[in-house]
């Protein structure tokens, strides 16, 4: 970087160095007056020895030094009383936490001043992707959104603890940054951070499904329901602007907000019919009541006279039909609609969910059947207002409520359900076998499954028989399927409409939940009332998923399910698993294969493929920057339609701040437009193409031996693992209501996905986010298989490969050998020396590699904002890794003092914190 770039940088970087001195300086203070300033000497003693430590490791010339810092980290840190240990823990964690609330302030700040200033437009805008999608011959914009499908999903897969309690403090402390300094502002955040660090950070108990339902409305009162409106109404401008429209268009709900919580039973065995019940009926009560609040507020805005201005003839007719006789509102219809509409809101809360409006209705009127009906009558005031001259009247505080009317209807998000193939067969199993049909269902062969469950299916009648119950296993199945057909009943089929198979691995596998949606009168021979999303995960099963929907297809019955959903076929690619199995680069191009084969497949049936995208925060996971991943998708896979998976931290880190929420979504839409209506960017001919795929290929197949050879091939692989991470102590935290392993095994295909990630993540290795990427290439090109030239050219060509070695960059980048070496001395040193150098010779050829082909000279050569976040983070992070290593050798040597264990669990919170994407 020039010295010009270098000073632009810095001015930039002003305002979050002054945040960051401020929160830091403040935070500072409390300890000194909460724990004594004595402590808070301690804290900065520690920091800068772990300063050292690092400088040391980063120069040569100080490698004495870094083994007297370590030294010094040990003596420092192991004779540290357990009270002590706990203050120092939280002091670094709060340190990181508050450093990302500057960061994310900071953004916002750029962004309004980028939004304010004459700058060109941003990728990952509305305005830029309407730019470029129109630059598409003839691309029908409007004409898009009529089709287009969007929609993040929350899961219930939490990778770090923090609480509602201490996130709503976080916000507070972000808008108080974000105002003037002045005396008072600067007392307040005093306060604010006073009330953090007495606030506990951790939870006592365990997190149940309730609690999971709990935390995630939370992001739908703070960011999704006000949030939303906005998206649309951005876009909506953008929209008339490009288009030089008349007035601003009315976009259908293209943009939803979904979720897996109380839905998800896959590996959980605390979630059932009652948790679904729960999440669906919680979700209703929360937008009806919000629904309730709005048209209170609106009646109190529309107090427009009859007597100075003619009304609409439906305005007054609905007026007289509202039952609000009041003589005080005689000439005021729009405030008599709106009581209407509120009255009959109220009915609808009572007969839905027994809840009394506050303040009550003024008249007993019929409650809504459906979402719908509400919508009209919302129109209908809209359109007077429009007819008779005070348009802008409709615009604010109703056209917004329009819009959450249109999205979140009276269920507020689509609930998914998923549960795990083996469950369903077992279910189904047992009811042939009950019903007399089939004693022996799970021996039949695949051919014989799929010919019973097709003859079955083509009769309308349930198989359930009276007499004894069925299994507990059976009867949960069941359980919650007559829980979603009791929430279609309620409130409407939109409310759980998918039903998502984990390990699908035949087409018996979709057509088993066709069988037990029958049971509830969700599914009949001439269709089904949810979509039934085969999930992919293993290598294995990806690379045959094409042929697996080939014979879904090929299988009437099946078609006809789907002809009945709108020639539509959802399917849902797995990341996490994909990449447990077989590494990051073989993971990412089997999915990549898989995306073109479903794409062939669905094509040649005429079928449109919705793809859903099981993503996690970390690279391991898939995570990683989502504009870039969408626009990396093989050409004409998106095509309007894109659901992804928001898991763990991530979901806080993009949605707890509700500013940093809205322009997440702006990003996934903008996306999602410019993925599927703007010219192809990548400037290969087809010919150049095939060869990429083919050198990717071969890089694949290397990749994936070198990844299995060290987690599968290595003797006592798995042990190290368990020493040389704190996976134990993860599985312990509260953090989730679903166990840490699929089953009572140590296997690594029975480990979930997500402590095997986060553990890595936790030790400072990201293991699975990049091994085996540079053994792929260096054996590729010293067997001649290519040339570097050739990399070159894929990176500068192909979006794919471009993203792919982007989120590399940014792993290896998070990696840290000198502080992995430390978690390496937890195993036994015969596993160590049989592990450790191979990690570390694989991280240096992956680096030299990746800069090889990218001509970097160092990492996040491309995203410097990037670089200093992380560079900044040093000072906080590794004092916590360093604690934490202190604290698992007592709690493994014996200590069993509670507080021990709690200050490790406080360890992997603060952890996770500093590395955001780490879970």
């Amino acid at each position: 970087m020039d010295t010009t770039e270098q000073e632009s940088g810095d001015e930039k970087e002003q305002l979050l160095r002054e945040d960051r001195r401020l929160l830091g300086r403040v935070l500072g203070d409390v300890i000194a007056e909460q724990v004594g300033e004595t402590t808070r000497e301690r804290i900065e003693a520690i920091r800068q020895t772990a300063v050292r430590f690092r400088r040391g490791l980063s120069d040569p010339a100080l490698a004495g030094d870094a083994a007297a810092a370590k030294a010094a980290l040990d003596s420092q840190l192991d004779a540290l009383p357990i009270e002590q240990a706990l203050h120092v823990v939280r002091s670094f964690s709060y340190f990181s936490q508050l450093l990302n609330i500057a960061e994310d302030a900071h953004q916002n700040r750029r962004r309004r001043a980028h939004a304010e200033g004459c700058s060109p437009r941003r990728p990952g805008s509305f305005t830029c992707a309407l730019e470029r999608a129109a630059e598409a011959p003839g691309a029908p914009l409007l004409g898009w959104f009529e089709r287009a499908r969007i929609s993040p999903v929350l899961t219930a897969h939490p990778t770090e603890v923090q609480r509602q309690s201490i996130l709503e403090c976080e916000r507070e402390i972000a808008r108080l940054i974000a105002e003037p300094a002045s005396p008072a502002r600067d007392r307040a955040l005093h306060a604010e951070i006073l009330r953090l660090w007495l606030t506990a950070m951790l939870r006592l108990s365990k997190l149940t499904v309730a609690d999971e339902i709990t935390n995630a409305l939370a992001y739908f009162r703070l960011t999704f329901i006000p949030g939303i409106p906005r998206v649309y109404a951005d876009l909506e401008e953008a929209l008339c602007a490009r288009l030089a429209l008349p007035s601003m268009p009315w976009l259908p709900p293209f943009l939803v907000v979904g979720t897996w919580v109380g839905g998800d039973r896959d590996g959980n065995p605390n979630v059932g019919p009652e948790t679904l019940e729960l999440a669906a009926s919680e979700q209703a009560r929360l937008i009806l009541t919000h629904y309730l609040e709005e048209v209170n507020l609106l009646g109190r805005e529309l107090g427009l006279s009859a007597r100075l201005k003619p009304v609409p003839r439906e305005v007054l007719e609905l007026a007289e039909r509202s039952g609000d006789q009041s003589e005080h509102r005689r000439d005021e219809p729009y405030r008599r609609v709106v009581s209407g509409i509120y009255s009959r809101l109220a009915a609808t809360a009572k007969a839905l969910l027994g809840l009394d409006a506050v303040p009550p209705p003024i008249a007993v009127r019929p409650p809504y059947e459906t979402a719908d009906e509400l919508a009209a009558d919302l129109d209908l005031v809209a359109r007077g207002l429009e007819e008779q001259g005070a348009g802008l009247l409709a615009e604010g505080r109703l056209r917004a409520l329009r819009r959450k009317v249109s999205v979140f209807g009276f269920h507020l998000a689509p609930i998914d359900l998923r549960q795990s193939s083996d469950e369903h067969s077992a279910a189904v199993a047992e009811l042939l076998a009950r019903a007399g049909i089939e004693p022996a269902y799970e021996a039949l062969s695949e051919a014989g499954r799929t010919a019973l469950l097709a003859r079955d299916l083509a009769l309308a009648r349930p198989l359930r028989c009276p007499g004894p119950a069925y299994s507990p296993r059976t009867e949960r199945e069941l359980g919650v399927i007559g829980a979603a057909a009791r929430s279609h009943k309620r409130l409407g089929r939109t409310a759980v409409s998918k039903y998502v198979i984990s390990h699908c691995e035949s087409v018996s596998d979709l057509l088993e939940v066709g069988m037990l949606l029958r049971e509830a009168e969700l599914a009949h021979p001439d269709g089904a009332d949810l979509d039934i999303i085969p999930l992919f995960e293993s290598i294995a099963d990806l690379e045959r998923c094409g042929e697996i929907m080939q014979s879904a297809f090929a299988e009437s019955l099946y078609r006809g399910w789907v002809r009945t959903r709108g020639d539509e076929q959802e399917v849902m690619l797995g990341y996490s698993d994909s990449n447990k199995d077989g590494g990051y680069l073989s993971s990412s191009w089997t999915l990549y294969k898989a995306t073109v084969d479903l794409m062939r497949v669905c094509r040649a049936h005429g079928v449109r493929l919705r793809l859903f995208h099981g993503r996690g925060g970390t690279i391991g996971r898939g995570g990683g920057p989502s504009y870039e991943a969408v626009l990396s998708q093989p050409p004409g896979s998106v095509a309007g339609a894109l659901r992804l998976t928001e898991q763990g931290e991530v979901i806080a880190s993009k949605y707890a701040d509700p500013e940093n929420g809205r322009h997440n979504l702006e990003i996934l839409a903008a996306a999602t437009l410019e993925a599927s209506l703007a010219p192809d960017t990548g400037n290969s001919a087809a010919g150049e193409r095939s060869r990429h795929a083919e050198i990717m290929e071969e890089l694949s197949g290397l990749a994936l031996a070198a990844y299995r050879n060290l987690v599968r091939d290595t003797p006592g692989f798995m042990d190290y693992f368990r020493a040389a991470t704190p996976f134990a102590e993860i599985a312990s935290l509260n953090i989730g209501s679903r166990p840490a392993s699929r089953k009572a095994s140590q296997r690594l295909e029975d480990l979930r996905a997500i402590p095997w990630v986060f553990s890595w993540s936790q030790s400072r290795v990201m293991l699975p986010g990049w091994y085996g990427f540079g053994a792929a290439v260096s054996r590729w090109l010293a067997e001649k298989r290519g040339t570097l030239a050739e990399l070159h050219d894929m990176h500068a060509s192909w979006p794919f490969f471009r993203a792919l070695l982007s989120n590399l960059d940014m792993v290896l980048a998070k990696t840290d050998l000198g502080i992995a070496a430390r978690y390496a001395e937890l195993a036994d040193p015969r596993l160590r020396e049989a592990v450790f150098p191979r990690i570390e010779s694989e991280w240096r050829a992956s680096r030299d590699r990746l800069f090889a082909i990218t001509g970097a000279g160092g990492f996040l050569a491309g995203n410097p904002t990037l670089a200093r976040s992380i560079r900044n983070r040093f000072a906080y992070l590794d004092p916590l890794n360093h604690i934490q290593l202190a604290l698992l050798r007592r709690y493994r040597a014996g200590d069993a003092d509670e507080r021990t264990v709690r200050a490790i669990h406080l360890t992997i919170n603060g952890i996770a914190a500093a590395l955001r994407n780490s879970g």
